[in-house]
């Protein structure tokens, strides 16, 4: 049995640059078990490149990123897939798979060189399909879903990896307002044993969902706290340049943005 951490993700003094273009700036955050996180800002802000930092897609400096208590960089990729599972923008897979053979790919981190999917494993994948409401395309080829359908089953995937630690980036941009509830739901009951980071564009389904909030731009950390303490509209005026109005969600409690109208320049 894994040890639960209950800080599995730390991170000291994070930078990242794209040539000469600085796109995180000293990044220290800690991110608890338990808890959804969801990562804010407007585009180019460094949001997509810090979760690639996490989840060593790029590849920070030693001593950056901590996973568990280990340095990203020493953790061997096995090691790492079982520990974090990513669901990234992109989800067009080259290969003519089934459904569930994209599933079962979750499952990989825990299989041998030339074993197969045990009954167990089935099972794992089975469970994660119902939850995103995939079993029923199990047996259809991944390619002739629709972009909607597609991005439930990466989401499967990463649950069917059984982590600790699930990064979704954008994981709802592709689905219509059902699909989109249905999987923030999924994703908020499971938080109650993984920890969970996304990044999301919809502000007010960010503060309906997430516990925490880190408002990011310019590659750099605006303000981190609960939705109240960071969808202020001081905040939101400063870093999208828009005139908003905020009332109160009568339903949850949270913050609700009601855009106005883009001021500057005008």
């Amino acid at each position: 049995m894994k040890k639960k951490y209950s800080v599995p993700i730390i991170i000291k003094d994070l930078k990242w640059n794209y040539g000469d273009r600085n796109v995180l700036k000293n990044i220290n955050l800690e991110f608890e078990r338990n808890k959804f996180y969801t990562i804010i800002g407007p585009n180019g802000s460094g949001k997509t490149t810090l979760l690639k930092n996490i989840s060593k897609i790029l590849f920070p400096k030693k001593e950056c990123v901590y996973i568990n208590e280990i340095d990203l960089i020493t953790m061997k990729n096995k090691t790492l897939a079982q520990n974090i599972s990513y669901v990234p923008q992109n989800t067009m897979i080259d290969f003519e798979f089934s459904v569930m053979d994209v599933v079962l790919m979750g499952r990989n981190p825990y299989m041998g060189r030339f074993q197969s999917e045990r009954e167990e494993d089935i099972e794992i994948a089975k469970k994660a399909m119902q939850m995103t409401n995939t079993w029923k395309l199990r047996e259809k080829n991944i390619n002739e879903l629709s972009g909607g359908e597609r991005q439930r089953v990466i989401v499967a995937r990463a649950l069917t990896q059984d982590t600790d630690i699930i990064i979704l980036d954008e994981p709802i941009s592709n689905l219509d307002i059902h699909h989109q509830i249905e999987l923030l739901d999924t994703v908020k009951f499971l938080k109650k044993d993984i920890t969970v980071i996304a990044v999301l564009h919809d502000l007010n389904l960010a503060a309906k969902y997430s516990d925490y909030l880190i408002l990011t731009n310019n590659g750099e950390i605006v303000q981190k706290g609960s939705p109240r303490e960071v969808l202020t509209k001081e905040n939101i005026e400063k870093v999208y340049s828009i005139k908003v109005n905020m009332i109160e969600d009568p339903v949850t409690g949270s913050p609700h943005i009601i855009p106005m109208s883009t001021y500057f320049n005008r």
